[in-house]
């Protein structure tokens, strides 16, 4: 018998019993679609976490106070202020991987203009720092020379203070707001950046030059970081590589010392993160894949049914000449197509879903043919796996038996 002969056939069978056949393809249906949005959301989650690291900055390498070791204990990066201008300067100078360089002091600030007031970040640093940050400019200028040598109080703003100060749709530049009752004029503001993978508002943010901060508004000799960007994205490990052995020396450690600081590069923080968008996206569609099982399953016990129902037919199949791997390869083709048409539906369903979700949870998706080629594969795999065995036990009949089943 030939293969569209068989074809034919099982497909007239599963059309005489369309309930049937649809609540067997309905486990199918509900695994495919449920790997589909899963694999959708965990995508979606791991390209907004590489859009919102790359946003820290370009080829970005993080200095922070700390990680030392106290009385056997390890503070941790920013646990202690170990960090000065003079490490800026020395990385700057003896690097030559390191492209640009910004110390970095911040503080929490109030920020008031006219009735209206705002709590908000301000942060002192060099010009070097909108490089690094990828801060790019909507309005005005970013400081100059004068501006950092006399600590001049000029200050660059986000779209968030622009907006809780100013209102919506109003230009702020050379306007004077008050920032812990220091008078600063507003000289430049930055494009939208939006919300970072912590959660956090990065346009929520006032940028003045290093020196009018750190002389003006806060009462230390330390800074908070130093930012580095390395020449190119291949530099990056190299750089810290370099970074590290100038500050050891700075700071006059011992070669049994512990380092006093903590280096951390833009490469650093995007392997942790899609370390744990991977691992949610393998978890989840783990958890959506048991529907599939479940759904195979189903196949497996309406196939048995099938064959118990359609014994006679069998013996009358192989009494005219029928072999046992053409009855074998007709349920077979019949659980093929139940997988088959299960996976398109759920396909369908599975990319409408994630549609919904996106629109109204608000959550990011991004469907991939790698997961709809995955689904599509696993749902013929079931069909086969859990076809298989129900097909074998009808190829296997014998003829004089089946004939005399009632």
């Amino acid at each position: 018998m030939r293969i569209s002969n068989l074809i034919k056939v099982a497909l007239r069978s599963l059309s005489k019993n369309k309930l049937r056949t649809f609540l067997t393809m309905l486990g199918i249906i509900i695994g495919v679609a449920s790997v589909i949005a899963m694999l959708a959301i965990g995508q979606g989650s791991k390209q907004t976490v590489e859009k919102s690291v790359s946003s820290l900055g370009t080829n970005s390498i993080m200095v922070f106070p700390g990680s030392s070791v106290t009385g056997g204990v390890r503070g941790g990066a920013g646990s202690t202020s170990t960090l000065t201008v003079d490490d800026a300067d020395a990385i700057r100078e003896r690097c030559d991987l390191v492209d640009h360089v910004s110390p970095v002091v911040q503080k929490r600030v109030q920020t008031i203009y006219g009735s209206q007031n705002w709590n908000s970040t301000i942060m002192g640093g060099l010009n070097d720092y909108f490089y690094i940050r990828n801060l790019v400019l909507d309005l005005g200028t970013e400081f100059t020379d004068a501006d950092m040598k006399s600590a001049a109080k000029v200050c660059v703003i986000g779209q968030t203070v622009i907006t809780n100060l100013f209102g919506e749709g109003v230009n702020p530049l050379g306007k004077t707001i008050r920032i812990n009752q220091i008078p600063f004029q507003v000289i430049g503001t930055i494009v939208a950046k939006g919300q970072n993978t912590f959660g956090q508002d990065q346009d929520d943010i006032i940028i003045a030059p290093f020196n009018t901060v750190f002389k003006r508004m806060v009462n230390t000799t330390n800074v908070n970081m130093i930012l580095v960007s390395a020449v190119t994205q291949d530099d990056i490990d190299g750089a810290s590589k370099q970074i590290k052995p100038v500050i050891r020396e700075k700071h006059k450690l011992l070669p049994t010392d512990d380092d006093d600081f903590t280096i951390r590069t833009q490469s650093d923080i995007a392997n942790i993160f899609g370390s744990i968008t991977s691992v949610m996206t393998i978890l989840l569609a783990a958890i959506a894949s048991i529907s599939l099982i479940v759904g195979g399953i189903g196949i497996m016990n309406i196939m048995f049914v099938s064959v118990t129902e359609r014994t006679r037919e069998i013996g009358i199949r192989m009494a005219v000449g029928a072999k046992g791997f053409h009855v074998l390869m007709q349920f077979l083709i019949e659980a093929i197509f139940i997988g088959i048409l299960g996976g398109v539906f759920g396909i369908l369903i599975g990319i409408l879903t994630s549609v919904l979700i996106a629109n109204f949870a608000g959550w990011p998706i991004s469907i991939t043919p790698f997961s709809i080629i995955l689904s599509s594969l696993f749902s013929v795999a079931v069909g086969v796996f859990f076809g298989w065995y129900p097909a074998r036990k009808a190829a296997n009949l014998n003829p004089i038996d089946a004939l005399r089943y009632e």
